[in-house]
């Protein structure tokens, strides 16, 4: 015959004793009467103000994020309005609006950014931003006011260090700086925008400022120019590996010579 084991809760089924841990039915109902069932709080005034507290928060959150990206987004019309606080009546930022424009940005004239910036408008004439050429190039930038030009800076100084680009706003400033009634470069601004452009990174740069100075040219024309920039890249600065029967301008061979008779006495 097979006995019947049961569970140690189940037990008091076979036994008639309840367990000892598990509390008797007889208790359990009397609890259950003397706990009557939770009933929902109803909200409060209180919480009435905080929930509409809460809604208005997110509808100021909302029109604040709005008004940011407002403000971010380039406008055309401040962008105009930006121009003739410098511009005045006229359709051409001249040479004292640009004096009170580099002091606003906090950046001196004579600075390399400007001319990176002047790249970046495509402007003509050293001086002068035209009204075509600061709606234009500040569009590219996404400026429209100072603070936004400001914050611009570091990557307008960082173009300058990509070759290509370099290359780029090196020949732009030749006929950026020229008069347009001539094809060549006065030697005097040639000194100044190399300098502006070679001086911190052309090791050779002093010395060949100094062979300019002493030198017969009076100017420098457009392949003279673009010459030097490639010179300065690809020629040692002990000049080894400089060709005289390669395609340098004569201006080159001079310098080159100049250069040897100085360090031999």
């Amino acid at each position: 015959m097979y006995s019947v084991r049961f569970p140690a809760e189940l037990s008091f089924v076979h036994t008639g004793q309840y367990p000892q841990n598990l509390p008797h039915p007889a208790q359990a109902a009397c609890c259950s009467r003397a706990m009557p069932p939770r009933k929902k709080r109803r909200p409060t005034a209180g919480d009435d103000l905080s929930a509409k507290k809460s809604r208005q928060d997110n509808v100021y959150r909302k029109q604040e994020a709005l008004q940011i990206q407002e403000a971010e987004a380039f406008s055309s019309k401040r962008c105009l309005e930006w121009f003739y606080e410098y511009a005045g009546c006229d359709d051409v930022v001249g040479p004292e609006g640009m004096e009170k424009f580099c002091e606003d940005i906090g950046v001196e004239p004579e600075n390399v950014v400007m001319l990176v910036l002047a790249w970046k408008l495509d402007a003509q004439s050293m001086g002068y931003f035209t009204l075509q050429e600061w709606l234009k190039g500040m569009g590219s930038l996404q400026c429209d006011s100072t603070e936004k030009l400001r914050n611009s800076l570091d990557y307008l100084r960082s173009v300058l260090n990509d070759a290509t680009s370099f290359k780029l706003i090196y020949r732009y400033a030749f006929d950026f700086a020229r008069e347009k009634d001539q094809r060549s470069l006065d030697l005097n601004t040639a000194k100044c925008m190399l300098g502006l452009l070679l001086g911190k990174t052309w090791p050779l740069f002093p010395v060949f400022n100094q062979f300019l100075e002493q030198s017969k040219y009076k100017v420098i024309n457009k392949d003279q120019w673009c010459n030097v920039l490639e010179f300065s890249r690809t020629i040692n600065l002990d000049l080894s590996n400089y060709d005289e029967d390669g395609a340098w301008p004569v201006l080159l061979d001079e310098f080159v010579e100049w250069y040897k008779d100085r360090e031999m006495s």
